[in-house]
């Protein structure tokens, strides 16, 4: 078993009655390592002013989280497979609508990796699309969420 850590701080400003619902929705993202996020709701989902546009929210991270599990199990597949690889880029993409229960849930996010092999270094589709699924299957967060994650796969390299 592992514990993870994160602290979320919110605090109200002087000028704010909270009350009215016109408050801030600002806050900060604390990890263990010393991090610190800039973060807020949405303005998908509260408006500005009381949204911050340039900070991460809650749905982007979700995403970021699913991307990053699922890039670095794949990462770690194709280096056991003796493979190098030079970039992996994924530009994911959730969606946001009512889910069968009617409620406001994350019901899809595709991600879409593209991966570069190095230069000498051949990865088959074959391999590619087994080493995504494997990748999928392993992935801690994707086997916590209930969201459908779909894998779009972006080749780079010479087949």
């Amino acid at each position: 078993m592992s514990e993870y850590i994160a602290s979320v701080a919110w605090s109200r400003q002087a000028d704010e009655e909270f009350v009215d619902n016109k408050y801030s929705r600002a806050h900060r993202w604390e990890f263990d390592g010393g991090l610190s996020v800039a973060a807020s709701s949405s303005p998908h989902i509260v408006p500005l002013p009381y949204s911050v546009v340039e900070n991460v929210d809650p749905e982007e991270a979700f995403i970021a989280s699913l991307s990053s599990c699922h890039m670095l199990f794949f990462l770690s597949i194709v280096a056991k497979h003796q493979i190098k690889i030079d970039s992996y880029i994924d530009n994911a993409v959730g969606v946001m609508e009512k889910d069968n229960q009617g409620r406001m849930a994350m019901t899809q996010v595709t991600l879409k990796p593209a991966v570069k092999p190095a230069a000498g270094h051949k990865l088959s589709l074959a391999q590619l699309e087994s080493f995504h699924h494997q990748a999928h299957e392993l992935c801690f967060i994707a086997n916590s969420v209930k969201t459908n994650i779909v894998t779009e796969i972006d080749y780079l390299g010479e087949t």
